[in-house]
């Protein structure tokens, strides 16, 4: 099995690539090794010393260091973990379906034709473009022409995630939605 690994822009966070499929479909956000209980793959990324975030993608792994550690010395061991379990014959994940699993949108019921147009163009021009770099984009809700997205994997504390949804995201969906007045990133 080859692992490749690629750089994100967010420095705490390395991409790595398996070369088969990780989800499928779908991605899975674990910030700590308690939320990781559906996943062996997340469970045992965890129990890497210095690993302190872990995001599943259709076909990635992003994993996030504590910022005393050195990738020089963290890439092998998380490679090592993700070629373990990947040979082990071990789920990525047990019991769910591999979809989001965060908390639910909030919208009014008014809004319901604004916030299909939001998501088909987070879906077909945004999430594309941040899953290259290891992360994902969630549509969170929309309230009098605030569009509210949260950041997940290497996305999550990327110091360019600000300049990337204010000056890329929020103008995208502006021209395309003229009922947006802003776009705000949520926890």
């Amino acid at each position: 099995m080859f692992i490749q690994t690629e750089a994100t822009p967010n420095p705490a966070t390395l991409k790595f690539l398996p070369g088969r499929p990780v989800l499928g479909r779908g991605s899975v956000h674990y910030a700590s090794a308690e939320e990781a209980v559906s996943s062996p793959l997340a469970q045992r990324l965890f129990g890497v010393a210095g690993v302190t975030d872990v995001f599943l993608g259709d076909d990635f792994v992003t994993v996030t260091k504590a910022g005393t550690e050195e990738w020089s010395v963290l890439k092998s061991i998380v490679m090592a973990a993700l070629m373990d379990h990947f040979l082990s014959g071990l789920p990525v994940l047990q019991d769910i379906d591999g979809t989001d699993m965060d908390e639910d949108e909030e919208f009014a019921e008014e809004d319901a034709g604004i916030v299909q147009q939001i998501k088909e163009l987070l879906d077909m021009r945004v999430r594309p473009a941040v899953a290259q770099d290891g992360g994902d984009i969630v549509f969170r809700g929309f309230d009098k022409g605030v569009v509210y997205l949260k950041m997940r994997g290497s996305c999550a504390g990327c110091p360019s995630s600000t300049a990337t949804l204010k000056m890329g995201i929020e103008n995208m969906l502006k021209h395309y939605v003229p009922e947006i007045t802003e776009v705000r990133a949520v926890a």
